[in-house]
């Protein structure tokens, strides 16, 4: 056997050295950050323990109204089930299209997984991203691409259900007005179907979207004056939106029209409850308490934003003038189909979902 140059060994010695010297040093780090990670964990139980503790009487009156879902009829039930079923859809569809694979079952399975892991886990979505990136990784999805992709998923879902209150303040002014609920659904299908057109319109063009980023710049400056100014922030929108349309490529238009029909079809089971028990709302003011139920489900103290979601849907639907028993009621139906039920079928998606054989991944 050719024996090695001296250096050559040497060299060889050295980097196993700092290999080893490496590895002590994270071994020791990790270490080190064991109790930080327990005390961090221990005060987010607790956090979550005070809050539960807080909303525990507004949960036990939407649980308490469970007896009174006999006052659905079996129909309405099922039209809330398929329409939970089809905003689902849209988002594995969304997020297909995003992830640039014609494979159904790694999206279905990881969304279904980090969907169960999210509502259960304090503090969840971020947990949830994380199991939903590492079974799609485990599929043999790219690692980066599977990350902007999630990514614009996120943004894209997150902007349609901020611009929805938005579109309901012209009929705020305007005041009330008599309607049934097949009205208020065809009226919430053309809010829908505005947000898409906006939508189309902010990813195609850059001055609507630079005018709301110097709008929101010059707000924020004017708010915080002490701060240093922003002075980027519509080139940094316009850059950002233009990494969302390289991610979903040219089929942007399908992946929009998901996103909206994501929160269209949810929302539509909402009205269906309502209209389940004979309740004629305000649409504008349900809306706003949609959107609301949807911003406080992201609020991490507890899983799913379980109790703040139950108090704040239930008293603005009161506001929008549901009476308060019905109210309870629709809530909880609303929750029945939204959140409760698709957690088993978390435990269904991890056990389903793919394991390629383990390759690098960008």
């Amino acid at each position: 056997m050719a024996e090695l140059p001296i250096d050559t060994v040497g060299d060889r010695i050295e980097r196993a050295i700092e290999r080893k010297a490496d590895t002590a040093g994270e071994i020791q780090r990790g270490e080190r950050q064991k109790p930080h990670r327990l005390r961090r964990n221990i005060i987010w139980l607790g956090i979550t323990g005070v809050s539960l503790y807080l909303v525990f009487p507004s949960l036990a009156d939407t649980f308490s109204s469970w007896r009174q879902i006999t006052r659905f009829a079996p129909l309405w039930l099922l039209v809330m089930f398929g329409l939970q079923v089809a905003a689902t859809a849209c988002l594995w569809d969304l997020q297909r299209v995003a992830l640039r694979t014609e494979r159904w079952r790694p999206v279905i399975a990881s969304q279904l997984a980090s969907n169960a892991l999210s509502n259960v886990a304090p503090g969840g979505g971020p947990v949830g991203a994380a199991l939903q990136y590492r079974l799609l990784v485990q599929a043999g999805l790219s690692g980066a691409s599977t990350a902007g992709a999630l990514t614009a998923v996120n943004v894209l879902t997150f902007a349609v259900v901020l611009a929805l209150p938005v579109l309901a303040i012209p009929s705020l002014i305007r005041g009330a007005v008599d309607r049934n609920l097949l009205e208020a659904g065809i009226a919430a299908i053309v809010v829908f179907a505005v947000v898409a057109g906006l939508g189309a319109l902010f990813l195609t063009t850059n001055a609507p979207l630079a005018w709301i980023g110097r709008v929101a710049q010059r707000v924020r400056n004017r708010l915080r004056p002490k701060c240093e100014p922003l002075h980027e922030l519509p080139t940094r929108l316009l850059r950002e939106r233009d990494l969302i349309l390289q991610t979903l490529g040219p089929r942007w238009k399908r992946a929009l029209a998901d996103s909206v029909g994501r929160w269209l079809f949810d929302y539509g089971s909402l009205l269906a409850a309502l209209a389940a028990i004979g309740s004629h709302p305000r649409p504008s003011l349900v809306l706003i308490a949609f959107c609301a139920a949807r911003a406080l489900s992201n609020i991490p103290v507890t899983p799913g934003g379980l109790g703040f979601v139950e108090a704040g849907l239930t008293a603005l639907l009161v506001l929008a003038g549901v009476n308060a028993g019905d109210a309870v009621i629709v809530t909880f139906a609303y929750r029945l189909f939204s959140y409760w039920l698709p957690l088993p079928f978390g435990v269904v998606g991890y056990a389903i979902a793919p394991r390629a054989d383990p390759t690098p991944s960008g």
